[in-house]
């Protein structure tokens, strides 16, 4: 129960590894604030995770708006009191190389992976101060470090957007430490969430991870959330800034 008497915001949180992150900081003792922009979604994940004991509060929203991130927020310290942690896990993407990329696509994967990481922690972290510190963690990617082409294209503006949550991530850990708040990220890999197949056939993406990975398998959501709770926990006390990849081994070679 490493998270008994703590509050965490949890972005995107009605699928993949947002639920599954939400479901496994809740099974520690976490009261969790799903966020999502499909409210349906988060209240289902709510819903497992009241089912199972745990405290949870579903609210609709966008990462892109400052407005419901606000609101958002009121309803946290409403429900639960304070809040003592976040988790920027909110993304998207359209799959477009250069050449056919348009403006539109490129602000909302910008908009959306970096804004909202910015937007999210100007308003939650200064919740996280006043209740005496906390941790963030950000979702960012192993293709922060390396670009993949999977159909013959590279996707910009992926890559853009995730380079930005790696460096963004040790901005703000820099900003916050005087807050006593560490930020710290975790990339993944290939893992089975509803986005991934949405954009990929699962044919091809276990066939990526046979001929890829040292882990010859795609990951399962739960391991990103087992990371993301170690970064959020006091077992990572002295561990500020950095970016973790869980890739099965994607990185080594």
């Amino acid at each position: 129960m490493r998270f008994d008497s703590s509050v965490v915001f949890v972005t995107g949180a009605g699928a993949g590894i947002g639920q599954a992150t939400a479901t496994r900081l809740a099974s520690e003792g976490a009261a969790v604030v799903c966020l999502d922009q499909n409210r349906a979604a988060a209240s289902e994940t709510a819903a497992r995770i009241e089912a199972k004991g745990g405290r949870a509060e579903p609210v609709g929203g966008d990462v892109r708006s400052r407005e419901d991130l606000e609101r958002a927020l009121a309803t946290a310290l409403s429900q639960f009191g304070r809040v003592t942690h976040l988790v920027n896990n909110a993304g998207t993407t359209t799959m477009e190389g250069l050449a056919d990329l348009t403006e539109e696509h490129w602000d909302l994967v910008l908009d959306v992976n970096l804004k909202g990481v910015l937007l999210t922690t100007q308003v939650v972290a200064p919740a996280i101060a006043r209740a005496g510190g906390g941790a963030v963690v950000n979702i960012s990617s192993i293709e922060s470090e390396i670009v993949y082409s999977s159909r013959g294209n590279a996707t910009p503006h992926y890559n853009a957007s995730k380079g930005g949550v790696k460096m963004l991530t040790k901005a703000l850990a820099h900003e916050l430490a005087p807050d006593r708040i560490r930020v710290n990220a975790v990339a993944p890999g290939l893992v089975e969430t509803p986005l991934l197949l949405s954009l990929t056939d699962r044919d091809l993406a276990e066939r990526i991870a046979a001929e890829r990975l040292l882990i010859k398998r795609l990951a399962r959501p739960e391991e990103m959330a087992a990371a993301v709770a170690f970064l959020l926990s006091e077992d990572a006390s002295f561990i500020t800034g950095i970016q973790l990849p869980v890739d099965g081994g994607w990185l080594v070679h």
